[in-house]
């Protein structure tokens, strides 16, 4: 089970009985300063600022007796935003025909980062499939969701 997968163990009952969507964690270690950033929802609407404190204030207390990082680092409660960070098939799966940029742990295709249009997203076999731009090679990507290190949703304006 990786560092996140405990994190979200810990934390993610804590977030779903305050009646708030569990959307992810992501740790970022840095030599510097580390961060652990927990994303929240809303199911019926927008999160605010006070939705926000309310569940920072709910977790602080639970990392700090868990204790599940035992170096320093900062911790951040989120909304998703616009460009809002994948991390489940099912959150692939809402946004089916969407633009989404992928960065994989290891080089597909020769390459690490696609980004293109999800054409599909396959909960049994735990894939995804992107649509990339005309001219491409290849011109689709199937990816296993353990090979995606970072996924995200690109909002065009």
């Amino acid at each position: 089970m990786s560092r996140e997968e405990k994190i979200a163990a810990l934390l993610r009952p804590v977030v779903e009985s305050m009646g708030y969507m569990w959307w992810g964690v992501a740790y970022h270690p840095n030599t510097v300063n580390a961060v652990l950033r927990v994303y929240v929802d809303k199911p019926e609407g927008d999160i605010t600022m006070d939705d926000i404190v309310a569940v920072t204030e709910q977790l602080n207390p639970v990392l700090d007796v868990e204790n599940p990082i035992a170096s320093a680092y900062t911790f951040e409660v989120s909304s998703p935003g616009m460009d809002r960070p994948l991390f489940t098939l099912e959150q692939f799966a809402r946004y089916l025909g969407e633009t989404i940029e992928c960065r994989t742990r290891e080089r597909v295709a020769g390459r690490r980062t696609f980004q293109g249009i999800l054409v599909a997203a396959d909960r049994d076999e735990e894939k995804i499939t992107l649509e990339l731009p005309a001219g491409q090679i290849p011109a689709q990507v199937v990816l296993t969701l353990a090979r995606i290190n970072k996924a995200q949703l690109i909002t065009r304006l």
